[in-house]
C-alpha cells in the first residue's frame, strides 16, 4: 500500500497514512481509500473492493449516463427508460424497474433500511447461527413460467417475507432497489427484478435473504422457464452437483480454500467454468462477513473451517469463459461472452462432526429438479 498525508481508517476511524493501491489507480478519494494498518485493510476488502467495480463501471465507457443510472436507484426512481452506451454481452436488456415496496413498521429493519448503507457490518466479526429463508424461496418457485415477470417474483418474495414476520434483506442493501435478486440466462449474479417476462428457453436464478430476530438466512436456486435446451439443463445440474460435492466436505479442520478445487474440478470435468468475481460468505447477525469462500482452484483463503461457524457456498458457473462484466446499473454481473451462467447457495453450520445444512429442501418444496426425482 501506498504511503499518504495522515487520514481517518475507512474502517476503525484511526489515524492513517496508508492508502488501497487500486484506489490510487482509479484516482479515487483519498478519505475513502485509507487505513491505519495492513490488517484493517485486508479485514475490510469484502466490501471495501466494490469501491473499485462501481469507479470501473463508470468510468469504462466515458459516458455520464451510467453514473446517473446508480444515482437514480439511490434515490428511489430504479433505471431510466433510456438505456446508456454499452456493448451488451447477450441478448438481455434492462427493462423498467417498480417503485420501492413497502416494510410495515412493525419489522426489524437492519441499519441499511432507511438509508442504503450498512453501518456495522464493514467492521464488525460476529457470526452466529442463521433463521431460514427456505420457505420464502420456494414460494417464488412456484409461479416460476413463461410470461411472468421477475418484478412479479420479487413481490412474491417481499410478500412471503412480510407475511413471515422478516425484513428482505437485500431491499435498500448499498441502495438495491429490490427484495431479492432475479438473474436470467446471462446474468451471473444481483440481477435486478424488472418488467421483463420470462420466455420459455429462460433460466433464472433467485436469490433470497431474509433477516428475522436479529439474523439473516441466505439462499438461492437456478430454475428452468418452460422448455429449457439441454445444454442449459447440463449447465444447471452441474452447477447444483458442484453445491453438493463442496458441502461433502464440510467438517471442522478443513481449510476453505479446498471448497474452491472440488467445485473447480467439477465443472471444468463438464466443460464449464468457475466465476472468481464473487465468493461464499460469512453470515449471521451481518449479512455478509468473514471468511470468504472463493469456488475457483487455487484461491488464497486464509482458515479453516471450525464448529459453530455459519456461512455460505454457492458456486456461479458459466457456459463459457470465466469472466464476467457489470451492466451500468452498478448490480448487474453479467458473462463477458453472453453465455449462460447458474448459481446454487446454501447456509451452512459446522457442527462438531460435519455440517448442517440449514437451507435446505423441505418435503413440501416443489419438484423440480428431475435429478432429484430420479
Amino acid at each position: 500500500m501506498a504511503d499518504v498525508a495522515t487520514l481517518s481508517c475507512a474502517r476503525c476511524s484511526k489515524p492513517a497514512n496508508l492508502q488501497c493501491p487500486k484506489c490510487v489507480e482509479l484516482k479515487l478519494p483519498r478519505e475513502d481509500a485509507a487505513f491505519c494498518t495492513q490488517d484493517c485493510f485486508k479485514a475490510s476488502w469484502s466490501s471495501h473492493k466494490s469501491v473499485h467495480l462501481k469507479a470501473k463501471q463508470s468510468n469504462g465507457t466515458g459516458n455520464p449516463e451510467n453514473e446517473g443510472w446508480e444515482y437514480c436507484m439511490k434515490k428511489g426512481q430504479g433505471r431510466t427508460p433510456k438505456l446508456p452506451y454499452f456493448d451488451w454481452t447477450g441478448t438481455l436488456r434492462p427493462y423498467p424497474i417498480s417503485s420501492k415496496r413497502v416494510v410495515p413498521a412493525h419489522i426489524d429493519l437492519p441499519d441499511w433500511a432507511a438509508d442504503g448503507i450498512p453501518k456495522e457490518e464493514p467492521s464488525s466479526d460476529l457470526q452466529r447461527v442463521v433463521e431460514i429463508a427456505r420457505e420464502v424461496l420456494d414460494a417464488a418457485a412456484r409461479v416460476i413460467r413463461p410470461g411472468v415477470t421477475t418484478d412479479e417474483i420479487d413481490r412474491v418474495v417481499h410478500d412471503a417475507t412480510i407475511a413471515a414476520g422478516g425484513y428482505p434483506s437485500p431491499l435498500n442493501y448499498h441502495f438495491f432497489p429490490k427484495s431479492c435478486c432475479t438473474s436470467v440466462n446471462e446474468v451471473i449474479c444481483h440481477g435486478i427484478p424488472d418488467a421483463r417476462k420470462l420466455e420459455d428457453g429462460d433460466i433464472v436464478n433467485v436469490d433470497v435473504t431474509v433477516y428475522y430476530k436479529g439474523v439473516h438466512g441466505d439462499l438461492n436456486d437456478t430454475y428452468f422457464v418452460g422448455n429449457v435446451d439441454e445444454e442449459s439443463r447440463r449447465l444447471v445440474q452441474c452447477t447444483y452437483e458442484c453445491l453438493e460435492k463442496a458441502i461433502s466436505i464440510v467438517k471442522p479442520g478443513v481449510r476453505f480454500r479446498e471448497v474452491g478445487e472440488v467445485i473447480n474440478r467439477h465443472a471444468t470435468m463438464a466443460g464449464f467454468s468457475v466465476v472468481k468475481s464473487y465468493c461464499g460468505h460469512g453470515i449471521g447477525e451481518l449479512f455478509h462477513c468473514a471468511p470468504n469462500i472463493p469456488h475457483y482452484a487455487r484461491n488464497k483463503a486464509v482458515g479453516v473451517m471450525k464448529a459453530g461457524q455459519t456461512f455460505t457456498i454457492e458456486p456461479m458457473i458459466n457456459a463459457g469463459v470465466w469472466r464476467d462484466r457489470m451492466w451500468p446499473d452498478g448490480w448487474t454481473a453479467v458473462t463477458a461472452d453472453g453465455k449462460r451462467s447458474a448459481q446454487f447457495e446454501h447456509t451452512l453450520l459446522v457442527t462438531e462432526t460435519g455440517v448442517e445444512v440449514l437451507t435446505a429442501r423441505l418435503p413440501s418444496s416443489p419438484k423440480v429438479y428431475p435429478w432429484l426425482d430420479a
